[in-house]
């Protein structure tokens, strides 16, 4: 027997022993399947959709306090002359 044939032959073997293999495989689970009886079906609960309530926001208004207010009167200050002086 030549070695071309012999692997020929090999893979002929592993393909059918691999078909018995899966048919064996098959016929228990169709047994198991039958010795179980009839499958129950599951009922599906309906998903209740959550509705999205607007919250209305409320903001506060807060007052800055004198320190705040100087530091804003500063900053202006020194922005609005720096621009002078830069044009």
């Amino acid at each position: 027997m030549s070695h071309s044939s012999m692997l020929k032959a090999r893979r002929k073997h592993q393909k059918t022993r691999k078909v018995l293999e899966v048919a064996a495989k098959q016929a228990k689970r169709l047994a198991k399947q039958a010795l179980a009886g009839p499958k129950k079906e599951k009922v599906k609960k309906e998903r209740v959709k959550k509705e999205k309530v607007e919250t209305e926001k409320v903001v506060k208004k807060v007052k800055p306090t004198k320190e705040e207010l100087g530091r804003q009167e500063a900053k202006k200050s020194t922005v609005g002359a720096g621009g002078k002086s830069a044009s």
